[in-house]
């Protein structure tokens, strides 16, 4: 009799694992990827993860994560901004030089400034110096910058083109 209330049971859960009480809800899907469809000059497929949305860095900006470093999407006026930070965060180390990569859509060379609301600036180490290739995919032309942020604070970066511009705040510690 042991055995074949086993057996008995075990029919019963695997019949009703499948099956979802009405008020449970679903699972939320998981992030379908991105399909770009070759990458420049090889004509080979590229698949990018979704980032998902992790966190808050300040006043707004939401930090994203994918398969690499964290990303920061900007607001524009006529321009679409991206950051590709190049360090642990947000919040990024104060004193410390940060690499970050920009995309921006737009026309015409890139200026860039991070500034706290004291007027505090941080320090340019470096660039905006231009990339001819890349493997990170997002929209407008790529560049790179060293920035030394002095101190903790909510930090706006702004970029600006010709034509184009926006900003993304970022949280230094």
């Amino acid at each position: 009799m042991k055995p074949l209330m086993m057996a008995a049971l075990l029919l019963a859960a695997g019949c009703s694992a499948g099956t979802r009480a009405a008020a449970e809800p679903a699972p939320p899907p998981s992030p379908s990827p991105v399909v770009t469809p070759t990458s420049p000059g090889s004509g080979i497929p590229v698949i990018s993860p979704s980032p998902t949305a992790t966190k808050e860095s300040c006043n707004g900006t939401s930090v994203l994560l994918s398969e690499g470093f964290p990303e920061v999407r900007g607001t524009g006026k006529d321009a679409e901004v991206w950051g590709l930070l190049f360090a642990p965060g947000p919040p990024l180390a104060k004193g410390k030089e940060i690499k970050i990569v920009w995309r921006i859509t737009g026309e015409g060379p890139l200026k860039v400034k991070a500034t706290l609301a004291d007027g505090t600036s941080a320090k340019l180490a470096w660039g905006p110096e231009v990339h001819g290739g890349s493997s990170w995919h997002r929209p407008g032309e790529e560049w790179g910058t060293g920035f030394v942020f002095p101190k903790p604070g909510c930090w706006k970066v702004e970029l600006t083109r010709t034509q184009g511009s926006g900003y993304v705040w970022l949280s230094v510690k």
